[in-house]
């Protein structure tokens, strides 16, 4: 018959037990700890969005992951998850400048994520006239500076005019002119209402933007989600998750952490 332990090696046992049973409590709370932490982060602070069009095309690319910071403009419904109806209007609001790229909801169902540039703000008057953004009247700088590279679906090289705009405040970036004369080169006069921004892509041939009122139109101020600031990934849009051994040449090393102009 096995002899008892000695009092001794129980305790020492029974401490191991306690030991181990007390780790696993800390590894937990660290763990809920943290999710809480990401999630305050993630409602209140910064927000990961990914680009899936190329209507921002030179500034956004397909395939980039960037944080929009939330508390930029102050916090409306449309800032928290599924758009609460707490409130309305916004807290702590702050405005939109002119050249801002911003992420905001659709206001046609106020579920879509949509981010353009924001070109007109409340008052303003804004036309396109052949290919020239006009602001109140007066035609916007556009020079061109090069050609953006791009390929097709067989690798070849097309070549792109960009141009680059300087808006009224001194903002400046790229844009891209795809069809000389395109539906949108040439549009009326649209008179953005208080309390409203006039929204538009840097790629201007290839954005459903505030040009078209069905579609977009002008975005309520209630309707914005935060401002874009820094591309924090970014890889082919043609990069596949499951592939993993292609993710170093699919990788934009590049563009990691570049500030959104």
């Amino acid at each position: 018959m096995r002899a008892d332990r000695e009092p001794e090696e129980v305790s020492i046992e029974a401490d191991t037990k306690k030991s181990r049973r007390g780790s696993m409590s800390e590894t937990v709370r660290i763990v809920v700890h943290a999710l809480i932490l990401a999630m305050i982060v993630r409602v209140f602070f910064y927000q990961p969005f990914n680009i899936p069009s190329g209507s921002m095309i030179p500034t956004l690319l397909v395939g980039d992951y960037l944080f929009v910071s939330k508390f930029s403009y102050g916090y409306s419904k449309h800032s928290f998850p599924y758009s609460p109806n707490v409130f309305s209007g916004r807290i702590l609001a702050s405005e939109p400048e002119r050249g801002d790229v911003a992420v905001f909801k659709l206001p046609r169902d106020n579920e879509t994520d949509y981010i353009k540039r924001v070109i007109g703000l409340p008052g303003d008057r804004i036309q396109m006239v052949g290919g020239v953004l006009h602001i109140n009247g007066k035609a916007i700088p556009k020079e061109q500076i090069d050609d953006f590279v791009t390929r097709d679906g067989y690798g070849n090289a097309r070549r792109i005019p960009r141009y680059r705009e300087t808006l009224p405040n001194g903002v400046s970036y790229p844009v891209l002119d795809i069809v000389k004369a395109g539906s949108g080169d040439r549009t009326d006069v649209y008179k953005v209402p208080e309390g409203h921004y006039f929204m538009m892509g840097d790629n201007r041939d290839n954005s459903t933007d505030s040009r078209v009122l069905s579609a977009v139109g002008y975005v309520p101020f209630e309707n914005f989600v935060g401002r874009a600031e820094i591309i924090f990934f970014s890889a082919d849009e043609d990069a596949s998750l499951w592939q993993f051994w292609t993710w170093p040449m699919s990788t934009r090393w590049s563009r990691f952490f570049n500030l959104v102009d």
